[in-house]
Parts: structure tokens; C-alpha cells; sequence
């Protein structure tokens, strides 16, 4: 039994490795320009077989939320901050220029950010604990009567992600406009 124990332990650390270098190589292509992320080209890299690669990431949008933690991690980081700032229309209004920029800058964290369905109960739990700090925020702006009611989390998740598309498609420079066009449309009807 214990010889059993031993080789599953074993098995263990050698999955965990396989799988920090699946990810390792996946970024190191987002780094060199290719997104594709292509999971028999990653596994030949990685020196891993196809199958390895398929038991960890079953598809490639699991292969991106996996690599979307650390940018939900700082997400969720800032959305904690914007939710205690003395003005909360400035804590909205820093976390959506924060979260903008992240989208602007990794289409693929944008992509996570927006589905509908992820693949990997960890992406549900952090989108969990956007929604829980964005909602404190969005309450202590309906207080403060700056933001309308029946908005919730999610919908400024998605008008977000409709703005990010918008300033992807054009060149870029109504990114502020487009921001205080939100700002605007969240204020309560006068």
C-alpha cells in the first residue's frame, strides 16, 4: 500500500509539472505573438503528449482561463479597492478604466471575462468575487445617489465588455468618450 501511495504522490507532482509547463509554453506564444493557441503545437513544445495537454485543458478556452488567474487576481484586487474609496463614482469610474485597460491589452483575459460559461469552476469562483466587490461598490453608489437602481455586477461586466469591443474596433482614441458615455448611461434618470 504504502509503494501505492508513494507512485500516486509521484503522479501527482509529475501532472502538476506537466501542467506549469503546458502553461508556461502557452505564454511564452501569447509573448512571441501567436494566440492561437493551438494544443498539439503546445503539447510538442511542452514535450508532453496531446493526451496530457486534453486531461489538463479540455479545449483551448480552458487552456486561457487558466491563464486569466493572475489577471483576475489583480482584477478582484482592484475591484476590493474601488468598492472602499471615499467616492465610490471615482472607485467605479478607476475600476472600469482598470479593467478596460486589462481587456484592451489581452483580448484573450476579455474573451474569459465576457463568457457566458467557463470551463473551469476556479474562473466561476473569481468572477464570483468581481461580482461580490463590484456589487459593495455599486451599493455605496446607489446610496450616494450617483448610480441608478437595478444595475447590477454583471450588467457593468457586460456594458464593459461591449465598450472594450467598441474602442477594439475603431483606433483606440474614444476609449475616455466611450467610458463616460457608461459613466453616463449608470447615472440615475434626471
Amino acid at each position: 500500500m504504502a509503494a501505492r501511495s508513494g507512485k500516486e504522490a509521484r503522479l501527482r507532482t509529475d501532472a502538476a509539472r506537466n501542467r506549469a509547463r503546458i502553461l508556461q509554453v502557452a505564454r511564452e506564444r501569447i509573448a512571441g505573438g501567436d494566440n492561437s493557441l493551438q494544443l498539439n503545437l503546445i503539447a510538442r513544445l511542452a514535450g508532453v503528449g496531446v493526451g496530457t495537454v486534453y486531461r489538463h485543458f479540455p479545449d483551448r478556452h480552458a487552456l486561457i482561463e487558466a491563464l486569466s488567474v493572475e489577471r483576475f487576481r489583480e482584477l478582484v484586487e482592484q475591484a476590493r479597492a474601488a468598492s472602499s474609496a471615499e467616492d465610490p463614482l471615482e472607485g467605479l469610474r478607476g475600476l472600469l478604466r482598470f479593467t478596460l485597460d486589462l481587456a484592451l491589452t489581452d483580448p484573450d483575459f476579455a474573451t474569459v471575462l465576457s463568457s457566458a460559461g467557463d470551463a473551469r469552476a476556479q474562473t466561476s469562483e473569481m468572477k464570483a468575487e468581481l461580482d461580490e466587490a463590484v456589487a459593495v461598490l455599486l451599493d455605496r453608489a446607489r446610496l450616494s445617489g450617483t448610480i441608478r437602481s437595478g444595475v447590477e455586477a454583471d450588467d457593468v461586466r457586460r456594458l464593459l465588455c461591449g465598450v472594450e469591443h467598441a474602442v477594439r474596433s475603431g483606433d483606440g482614441e474614444p476609449r475616455e468618450l466611450y467610458l463616460g458615455v457608461l459613466l453616463e448611461g449608470l447615472r440615475p434618470p434626471r
